[in-house]
């Protein structure tokens, strides 16, 4: 139990840098129970001066560290979690740290593809973007005698360290929030941590992130408006990733696309329709679309970059997708409650109708509103609010899938205010709809149903076999009972004991920090 100590020193830790940068006092104390109530006052004792300026819990964030930066930017996605406000307070928050030293980058290339970095690259340039996880260098490689550009992304050196420690503090909090909060239990905060935890895994494997940029590549190969740069394998390993060097211009540089004449309201139209097509028809998508991830070659043709952060969504997820906007394009409110309950998202002791009448005060004000009042990202917004209403456990990629939504939205609507955004949905949508449940789907659907029964049926006797072995286990414990050795028993008492010992050390730690706080409060 030495680990529980060392994790509730560093969260007090972060607590008081949260107490210090004000973030406590952006909490409504009506909302806390009266212990918790006494805490926040005590946090604003120590709130330095200014703190109240400008986004608290971003600022405090980068304080903390690279694993708390992509805490924050995380949560930005789950605004269930954290609450619309707090959500939109960490959306400014920007994954930029600055770059470590060249020598270091190319100590971590040379060893990670076995040769000096003179043999790899006919050149190197100085970092041009470095993050929490990564930085980016813009190289050439020769290849058949003519020097081509590349960018090469590299690990941040013993990063992988930094982010184990930092996330089982994380895991501490949230077993210990589950075991004490029914809410904490219903936005399952161990499930939210453990796909953060996995994100993060997958973006420190720069592997991993070159897979995406080749299955998105064989996804969107025929794709008009839209390609992702190809990756060079030979130069890329866990910690170095090598790819096509990305000439256009940023959708972040409005300045430039005006230079280039660039027809902005086909540009926005571009953006969404390439999204939702990545998303149901692909099930794969890219979510971290900010603009400066994006680029308009000479082609016309969207270039995304920075694959680190993808989202998935299943057959069932993309049919529930597409079935709850086209019922609110067609007002069908019923048959947005019925998708909810055939995918098992709301407990079935909840009312059909009942949820259909929320559903309906969500769908009704947006039939009286003009094409670009209307945000299909604000509507899958508040279908996760009122959800929450009706017991529906959080289902972390469709929040992914929202929050990338409002990016894509954002975007799309800086190059035209008025965009439409259901006409330009609507083509998309009907397309996957009439292909995965129109007739052609149905019997697609029929045949992948036959095969799954087969399969089952071949399964049969081994599942019987196994069947029984389990009922005669049970029989035997019915009988005899479960047996436990008196050495197990004492092993077992031993072991809560040393836990007691424990959290009441812990429980004075906590006390006495809180009371040299004070102590130190009133002798300033």
């Amino acid at each position: 139990m030495i680990s529980a100590a060392t994790h509730i020193g560093r969260v007090l830790r972060a607590g008081f840098i949260f107490a210090r940068e004000g973030v406590f006092g952006a909490v409504d104390p009506s909302l806390v129970p009266p212990p918790g109530q006494l805490a926040l006052k005590l946090a604003r004792l120590i709130e330095r001066r200014g703190a109240k300026s400008g986004p608290r819990l971003s600022r405090a964030l980068t304080r903390m560290g690279p694993a708390y930066l992509k805490l924050g930017q995380f949560l930005a996605t789950r605004p269930d979690v954290v609450g619309v406000i707090m959500a939109r307070d960490l959306e400014s928050l920007q994954d930029r740290l600055p770059p470590f030293p060249q020598h270091e980058a190319e100590v971590v290339i040379t060893a990670s593809l076995e040769r000096p970095v003179s043999q790899a690259f006919a050149s190197l340039g100085p970092p041009v973007a470095a993050a929490s996880i990564a930085q980016v260098h813009r190289g050439e490689v020769l290849r058949d005698g003519v020097r081509h550009p590349v960018a090469v992304k590299v690990l941040r050196p013993n990063v992988a360290a930094r982010f184990r420690r930092d996330l089982s503090d994380f895991f501490f909090v949230a077993h210990k929030a589950e075991a004490h909060s029914a809410e904490a239990r219903r936005l399952r905060l161990v499930e939210v941590i453990n796909t953060m935890s996995r994100s993060v895994a997958m973006e420190m494997d720069l592997r991993l992130e070159a897979a995406a940029l080749s299955e998105m590549a064989e996804n969107t190969r025929d794709d008009p408006d839209f390609r992702v740069p190809s990756v060079d394998w030979d130069r890329t390993t866990h910690n170095v990733l090598t790819m096509e060097w990305v000439d256009g211009i940023a959708l972040s540089d409005h300045d430039g696309l005006a230079r280039a004449q660039v027809d902005l309201p086909d540009l926005g139209r571009k953006v969404i329709q390439s999204f939702l097509r990545h998303a149901l028809r692909d099930g794969f998508f890219h979510a971290d679309m900010h603009p400066g991830n994006l680029f308009l070659d000479e082609q016309g043709r969207l270039v995304a970059v920075d694959f680190g952060i993808m989202g998935r969504l299943g057959a069932k997820e993309r049919r529930f997708l597409a079935e709850i906007l086209l019922g609110f394009i067609t007002r069908d409110y019923r048959r947005v409650a019925e998708v909810h309950f055939e995918a098992g998202y709301v407990p079935a002791h909840h009312s059909v109708e009942n949820f259909a009448q929320a559903i309906r005060a969500i769908g009704e004000p947006i039939h009286n509103r003009t094409a670009e009042e209307i945000s299909m990202a604000k509507l899958l917004t508040l279908l996760l609010e009122v959800t929450g209403l009706f017991d529906m456990r959080t289902r972390p990629e469709l929040i992914l899938l929202q929050k990338t939504m409002v990016v894509v939205e954002g975007v799309a609507r800086s190059f035209d205010p008025k965009l439409d955004i259901w006409r330009i949905a609507d083509p998309v949508v009907r397309e996957w709809i009439e292909r995965n449940l129109g007739p052609i789907g149905r019997i697609q659907g029929a045949m992948s149903g036959a095969s799954d029964l087969a399969r089952v049926a071949a399964g049969l006797p081994r599942i019987t076999s196994r069947a029984l072995a389990v009922l005669e286990q049970l029989e035997t414990m019915t009988r005899e009972g479960v047996l436990l050795s008196p050495e197990t028993i004492a092993a077992m008492g031993q072991t809560e004991a040393k836990k007691n010992r424990w959290r009441t050390l812990a429980l004075w730690i906590i006390a006495g920090t809180f009371i040299a706080i004070l102590v130190a409060i009133r002798q300033l």
